[in-house]
């Protein structure tokens, strides 16, 4: 697989997708809940995974789709070079915000990460890496993440996973609030990733997520250094959802030793 090729047809269909996605302000859109009420989906993310979908049979006939809204293959397992595909990652941003939004997409080959994007489609801002290559924000090279503290970190999380949950003991999330030095919520695993990556934030922390959430942003924050694991400290799961935590190595380990305690 020539990964630069790739690359360089990745990226224009992604600036592509990202350009449709824009025009969509300008239109009245169609919104469904899914799995929840808050759980939304808009004609928007379907028309774009399925412009994915087309390209890629068209060009690539030999990869599979992993894709959040269905329309691709039904991935058992990860043989082969897959695509796994986030049309929008945030739709309730994007819904609501129209910003805050992004496409996610990580190609993986028998299940290693070799290319992942995050595309900031409103900011116009490609977060990418080819797997031993590097992270680069659009053009200019990511360095490697700086040595950090638990007092010193920022720390990407859900104010409901301090509440009491099914997950995780809410008592030890909570220390874990009054330990850093600030939380942030953005509500976009792929964007929170890209953040981390680029140092913005110091970790990232989901009780839940699925494949195509994170599995661009892996390979990015791998590239510079960054630790993604469950909150078993085991490899994400790419098959189906999982528990979740991306962070500067120097916190990764005390994170989920002192502060994740799953029920």
């Amino acid at each position: 697989m020539d990964l630069h090729a790739l690359d360089r047809y990745i990226k224009s269909l992604i600036k592509e997708a990202g350009h449709r996605i824009r025009s969509s302000f300008r239109m009245e859109i169609e919104i469904e809940s899914k799995s929840h009420i808050n759980d939304l989906v808009t004609n928007i993310d379907k028309e774009i995974e399925n412009f994915f979908i087309e390209r890629i049979r068209q060009d690539y006939p030999g990869h599979r789709i992993f894709g959040e809204e269905g329309f691709g293959d039904d991935i058992k397992d990860m043989e082969g070079v897959i695509w796994l595909l986030d049309p929008i990652d945030g739709t309730m941003n994007f819904v609501h915000q129209q910003r805050n939004f992004a496409i996610s997409l990580g190609i993986y080959h028998d299940g290693v990460g070799q290319l992942g994007y995050i595309y900031d489609v409103v900011n116009d801002d490609l977060y990418h890496a080819v797997k031993d290559g590097g992270a680069y924000f659009n053009d200019e090279k990511m360095k490697p993440l700086e040595e950090t503290s638990i007092a010193d970190a920022i720390v990407a999380i859900n104010a409901m996973w301090v509440t009491p949950n099914r997950y995780v003991r809410h008592e030890d999330t909570i220390r874990l609030i009054q330990d850093v030095r600030g939380t942030r919520s953005y509500g976009s695993a792929a964007l929170e990733l890209a953040f981390l990556a680029s140092g913005r934030i110091d970790a990232y922390i989901s009780m839940r997520l699925s494949p195509w959430d994170i599995a661009g942003g892996a390979v990015i924050v791998n590239e510079v250094g960054g630790i993604t694991s469950n909150f078993k400290g085991e490899q994400p799961n790419l098959l189906g959802s999982d528990t979740f935590i991306a962070a500067n190595p120097s916190i990764h380990g005390r994170i989920l030793s002192d502060y994740i305690q799953i029920k």
